[in-house]
Parts: C-alpha cells; sequence; structure tokens
C-alpha cells in the first residue's frame, strides 16, 4: 500500500537515523504486506542485523518501542518475529478514500509525458485474422490505453505486412480471378491457399509471380495498383475486426514493410558506413558481439540475402531509424511473441552497435505465451487449422447474448444485444489480459464467461450492480462525491484497502508490461465490494450519514472498475 509507505517513512527516518541505520538500508524493504490480514505494511528486519548486530526479532522490537505513538491516526504499529507490521487506522483510511472520492482520477497521477511507440497486431495481407493475432492485438491495446491513461503520447504503429515476394503470386493469382472483382468479394478466407497451391504446382504461374516481384520492387504502376486492391480488401478485413474487439488501431496507425521498403538500402549504407556489415555465404549480414551458434562460430543477423532480397531485420531496423530520427520517440515496445526474443536481443543490440540508437532509447520486447485449446495444444479449428478472429469474436458474443437472455430476460432486445456485445468481447479480453501475458493460457468459454471467479463479468456485474442501487435511489452519483466517509466496519475497510491500491497496481503493471497486474487489482476490488455489500446495508443503512457515506465508497468503486476496465480496453455495462 504505496499511500500507507509514504506515511510511515518520515517518522521512520527519523527512528532508524537514531540507531544509526541509513535509509537506503531499509526503504527498499518497507513495501505492502502479502498477507492484509496481519498487516497492510511490513519491514523485515532480517537485514539490518549484519549493521546493528543484534537478532531481527530484537530489532524490530527497539524500533516498535521508539516509534510509540508517533504513528497514531496513521496506523498501529506491531513486532512479530522480526517483522514490524503495520496496520491502517480506519480515520486514516477515510481521510485517502475521502480525496479519492472527490479525485476525476481516483489517485491516478500523470508522468512527464514521453513519445512511445507500440508496435502491435501486424496481421498480414491477404489472410484472414486469426487467433494468433489475439494476444499482440489485445496486450498492445492494453499498454497504449494505460501509458495514455498516464499523460504519455502514444503512438500506435500497425506493422503490417503488405510487402514481399509473396505478393508476385498473390497479384497474378488475382490477374486470374480478374481485377475488376469488387475488393469486398475477394475471399480471404481462400486468396492466399488458393495462390500458393498454384505458386507450387504450376510451373508457369510460379514463373510469373516471380517476374511480377520484380515489377512491384520496381514499382511499375500497374503492378502497384494491383497491389493495392489487395491492401484495401486487407483493410477492410482488419478494420471490421478492429471494430468488433473496440482496439484503437486504425488506418492512420498502419506503419507496414511497405512504408520502409524505400529506405532498405540505406540501412545497408549506414551498417556499411559503420563497420559493421560483413558478406557471408554471398549475403550481407551483421555479427552482433556474443552471439554463436550452437557450434560456437559468430551468429549473423542477415541483412540482405545472396539473391538480394532484404529480411524482416533490414526492415526492422529501418523501423528504428525512423522512430528515433523521425517521430522522436525515446521509448518503443514490440508487443510480438516470446518465440521472437532472440531476433529482438540481436536486432536492439545491431542498432547500437551502428549508433541508430543511443543510451536515451528504451527498446523493448513485450513477449507473450501462446492460446492453447482445453486439449493443452495450440488453439486450432476443429479442421486443425487457424481459427479466424472474427469467428471467434462472433462467437463469444453469441454465447454471451445466450447467458443474458436467461439471466435478466426483461431487458430489451436492443440491450440484450448491446450488453452481450460488450459480456462477450470483455470476455475473451480479460481472459488474456488477466494472465501473466509471459505464460500460454488455455482459451475455456465456460470459464471465462463465467458469473464467478476472475473473469470480465464478474467484475463488469459488479459494476452494473452499483448502477443499480443507484438506479433505485433516484440519487445523482456525483451529488454524493464529496459525502464525509465512515469506515467503521471491517468489510468497508477491506473495500477501502483495495481501492486505495489502485494506483499502485495501475503503475506496477505499466513499469512491467503485465496488464494481469491491473485486472488482479480490480478482481480484487470486486471481491472485497461483493463481501462488503454482502454484511453492510447500503439504502437500508440505520441513518443518512451512513447511507451516503456508503453510497460514496460504492460511487468510488463503480468509478474505478469502470476506469480500470477501460484501460484495459474492456466497457462496464450499466445492467445486466
Amino acid at each position: 500500500m504505496r499511500d500507507l509507505v509514504d506515511s510511515i517513512s518520515p517518522v521512520l527516518r527519523d527512528v532508524m537515523s537514531e540507531l544509526g541505520v541509513e535509509e537506503n538500508d531499509w526503504s527498499d524493504s518497507l513495501a505492502g504486506s502479502t498477507d492484509s490480514a496481519y498487516a497492510d505494511v511490513t519491514l523485515p528486519c532480517h537485514s539490518l542485523s549484519r549493521i546493528l548486530r543484534k537478532s531481527p526479532a530484537i530489532i524490530a522490537d527497539e524500533v516498535a518501542l521508539l516509534l510509540g505513538d508517533s504513528l497514531n491516526g496513521i496506523c498501529s504499529v506491531s513486532s512479530v518475529n522480526g517483522f514490524l507490521n503495520f496496520s491502517a487506522d480506519a480515520d486514516w483510511l477515510s481521510s485517502i478514500i475521502e480525496e479519492r472520492a472527490s479525485d476525476t482520477r481516483i489517485g491516478v497521477d500523470s508522468e512527464n509525458p514521453r513519445v512511445i511507440v507500440i508496435d502491435y497486431s501486424s496481421p498480414n495481407v491477404a489472410k484472414h485474422m486469426h487467433v494468433g493475432h489475439l494476444r499482440s492485438t489485445v496486450i498492445g491495446d492494453a499498454l497504449a490505453r494505460m501509458l495514455a491513461h498516464k499523460g504519455h503520447q502514444v503512438i500506435g504503429e500497425n506493422h503490417i505486412g503488405d510487402w514481399g515476394t509473396p505478393f508476385g503470386m498473390l497479384i497474378e493469382h488475382l490477374l486470374d480471378i480478374g481485377v475488376d472483382t469488387p475488393a469486398e468479394k475477394i475471399d480471404l478466407g481462400t486468396f492466399y491457399t488458393n495462390a500458393r497451391a498454384k505458386f507450387e504446382s504450376d510451373s508457369i504461374f510460379a514463373d510469373r509471380s516471380r517476374k511480377r516481384v520484380v515489377k512491384m520492387q520496381a514499382s511499375e504502376p500497374e503492378t502497384i495498383t494491383h497491389w493495392q486492391m489487395l491492401v484495401d480488401r486487407s483493410l477492410i478485413h482488419f478494420n471490421e475486426v478492429y471494430q468488433m474487439m473496440g482496439v484503437l488501431l486504425t488506418d492512420d496507425n498502419l506503419a507496414g514493410e511497405s512504408k520502409y521498403e524505400s529506405s532498405l538500402s540505406e540501412v545497408v549504407e549506414r551498417l556499411d558506413v559503420a563497420g559493421i556489415l560483413k558478406q557471408s555465404e554471398g549475403a550481407h549480414v551483421v555479427f552482433p558481439k556474443g552471439w554463436v551458434n550452437r557450434e560456437g562460430e559468430p551468429l549473423p543477423l542477415i541483412i540482405r540475402k545472396a539473391d538480394g532480397g532484404y529480411n524482416y531485420a533490414t526492415t526492422d531496423l529501418a523501423c528504428i531509424i525512423d522512430r528515433v530520427e523521425e517521430i522522436g520517440s525515446t521509448e518503443f515496445l514490440y508487443v510480438v511473441g516470446a518465440e521472437q526474443a532472440q531476433h529482438f536481443a540481436m536486432l536492439f543490440q545491431v542498432a547500437r552497435e551502428a549508433g541508430f540508437m543511443d543510451d536515451r532509447i528504451n527498446a523493448i520486447h513485450v513477449p507473450f505465451g501462446m492460446v492453447l485449446g482445453t486439449d493443452g495444444k495450440k488453439l486450432a479449428s476443429r479442421t486443425g487449422g487457424a481459427v479466424h478472429l472474427k469467428d471467434l469474436l462472433i462467437e463469444a458474443v453469441e454465447r454471451a447474448d445466450s447467458m443474458i437472455s436467461e439471466k435478466n430476460p426483461n431487458l430489451s432486445d436492443e440491450e440484450r444485444k448491446e450488453v452481450a456485445r460488450m459480456l462477450g468481447i470483455g470476455a475473451i479480453k480479460y481472459a488474456d489480459l488477466s494472465t501473466d501475458r509471459t505464460n500460454n493460457y488455455t482459451f475455456d468459454w465456460e470459464k471465462m464467461l463465467s458469473f464467478d471467479g476472475n473473469t470480465a463479468p464478474y467484475l463488469q456485474y459488479a459494476h452494473a450492480r452499483i448502477c443499480s442501487i443507484f438506479a433505485k435511489s433516484g440519487i445523482v452519483r456525483s451529488s454524493i462525491q464529496n459525502s464525509s466517509i465512515s469506515l467503521i466496519h471491517e468489510r468497508e475497510q477491506n473495500l477501502a484497502r483495495r481501492l486505495i491500491g489502485f494506483p499502485e497496481a495501475l503503475d506496477n503493471a505499466i513499469s512491467h508490461h503485465l496488464p494481469h497486474k491491473l485486472a488482479t487489482q480490480l478482481h480484487s476490488i470486486a471481491q472485497a465490494f461483493a463481501s462488503f455489500y454482502e454484511v453492510c446495508p447500503v439504502l437500508k443503512a440505520d441513518d443518512e450519514a451512513t447511507i451516503n457515506s456508503r453510497l460514496a465508497l460504492c460511487d468510488l468503486t463503480a468509478r474505478t472498475l469502470e476506469c480500470g476496465l477501460g484501460l484495459l480496453g474492456i466497457e462496464s455495462p450499466n445492467r445486466m
């Protein structure tokens, strides 16, 4: 609990100084307790034994004695087995909660703004978006929202695959089916597969495709027109999926491979000038220091292949140059699967060795695990192929619609459909974001759509329940946000503790690029609210002051849940 640590630290600093202990010897150890049933903040004194030449238990007892009643009104202090335990007073909790209740940002401060580029989603032109794009899109979108909320200038870049040798066969296949075919009539489900099949089985088609690549690289007008048609058709699909998901990406965020095509030769020249470009088996490569293969030989990052074609690394280096020199970013995140860890580690090292970015630049790979089916294998369709993301989203909304129809048949058709959309899409996003992104997770319809447990519907229902309290009362929520809050019952205090921890959880999620840290805090808030609501009457409380106090607590809870879910890209319905 960061607020309590901040309140304790000045007093504790004076006591430790009396004992001859420097602040840097204890300040990092003063932190929120892992179990709030025993304390809100703890300080283990074990590391102080070498300084004071005493046992941790004796040190903790002495510090507790010296603190005396100096923290009265803030917290109580106890010494247990070498630990100093600090438990917040109800009055202190009330004062912090009152501040939060009247604060439109509910305790979240702004940081000195930075220009941050987030590279995420990255589907391929002429192909359906599939479940493999889910995690990058959802995680990247959540990070973009959280960082923007803290005041940063966030630039989302969708590095779509829209250039390269496959487009030779794709354009030739387009010519075969007819360039007059309306873009929206091109079936992405079969287009790429059919083109690939022809390329592998028809030597004449394959030869045409290779020649088409040469024309494309030479920017032959007719070829570029055909290429643009494929891009436009794909963007119709991409935007449809993004709109269904409610993510921030638009055409303005496109930064595909084609954007950097004209810069690739410059990358090669600059690597050569830097003296790190080498030739290996006809290819141009860079050998970043310290990287070796299994045989102990230097491991190359391929820049230009022997046939003259450029590699992914070349485009990625061009991206870095653009982001540093044109956009002016000092930080960029690559939300890309864990299997690309080596590529990015080598890429960043080469970029630094070449002088494309210096120590002021913070380039970070944000890896994530796979989406698994309930069989423990990579999630696939019934036929064994990739699951189309659009189909997954449609099914989520349909399943949610059936649940809502049973749970609340009184909703109008229009309202039911809107709530079903929020729940279905929210369930898919939250199932991903509530899991440590570095791990694989199991895609389980029954679990993610449940109204129990750590799920989006559970949190969304908590928000809707609070909205219903105000709807029944007829009280305008804003009218009670400056009410005096008195936390008498322990469950009121427990809810207050969880609400106070929200800004810290957000900061932790951002600093480690781990959205699940925010999701975990939101779940704990929803649980604490359910526990509070079970035993603490709100509208039927004994007196008006208690009613207003609990209504203010309810309102703050709803606003915190709505804000937190919104930062994860999830909507909060008012009725369910």
